[in-house]
């Protein structure tokens, strides 16, 4: 019998004082299935890695030299498994800070044999700012982020223009950045912000077609059949 329930926030602070900054996203304390705590224990060493203040060996963690991809806030991982099955000649960095959601992917990467799956703990900005190289990534997929839809929690919003910054110097020439959202403000904020970073330049004229290896979700399916739009946004490295 699967213990899961709803996540409830364990806190509601949101400015970090050692950090100096504002997270965008709350630690939530959500109970594990029995089927997510096994894969945890079982298959979390060799796919789990380690936050680290120091750059990580790609080629070291996957085993091999590849195209490497890096996801930001995989939720339950449904998506994040069907891409890399996709694309199994590509490395896939996934960032979660909610265990449920780590368990969950890595029982998923168990049980569909996926080795182009590596996931990391933490909070994302740092795993970007310390782990990962300049310009070492072949893309980076943030879908259907936290829209903070409330005015005054506008500034919690993961996409902001010093982030996007500290992102964009990590993709390689080339590299593509691909967001996507089913909050139309947050659409336009993310076209806005993405637009004025000068290390990328949109693929296209406004927001893009969704590219064919993003997977249509269940939870998007449903807003499509009640008229609820969904944003792709994808920007390429210059």
């Amino acid at each position: 019998m699967s213990t899961d329930t709803p996540e409830q926030p364990s806190h509601k602070l949101f400015y970090d004082p050692t950090e100096h900054r504002i997270r965008s996203f709350v630690t939530r304390a959500g109970r594990l299935s029995t089927a997510q705590a096994r894969a945890l224990e079982t298959l979390g060493p060799q796919f789990l890695l380690p936050y680290a203040k120091s750059p990580l060996d790609f080629a070291a963690a996957f085993g091999r030299s590849a195209p490497t991809i890096f996801e930001i806030g995989f939720g339950m991982g449904e998506t994040s498994a069907k891409i890399a099955a996709g694309m199994p000649e590509k490395n896939f960095i996934g960032v979660e800070v909610h265990t449920p959601g780590v368990g969950s992917l890595l029982k998923q990467i168990g049980e569909q044999d996926l080795h182009n799956m590596r996931l990391i703990q933490h909070d994302a900005v740092e795993v970007i700012t310390n782990m990962i190289p300049e310009a070492s990534l072949a893309g980076a997929h943030i879908f259907f982020p936290d829209p903070w839809h409330k005015a005054r929690h506008n500034k919690r919003r993961l996409i902001q223009q010093p982030f996007i910054s500290l992102l964009a110097s990590r993709l390689a020439p080339g590299g593509y950045l691909h967001c996507a959202t089913d909050w139309e403000e947050y659409a336009q904020q993310m076209l806005e912000v993405l637009g004025a970073e000068p290390l990328l330049a949109n693929s296209a004229e406004g927001y893009a077609p969704r590219p064919g290896y993003r997977p249509v979700t269940k939870f998007e399916n449903r807003g499509i059949k009640l008229g609820h739009g969904v944003w792709d946004l994808v920007f390429i490295r210059r």
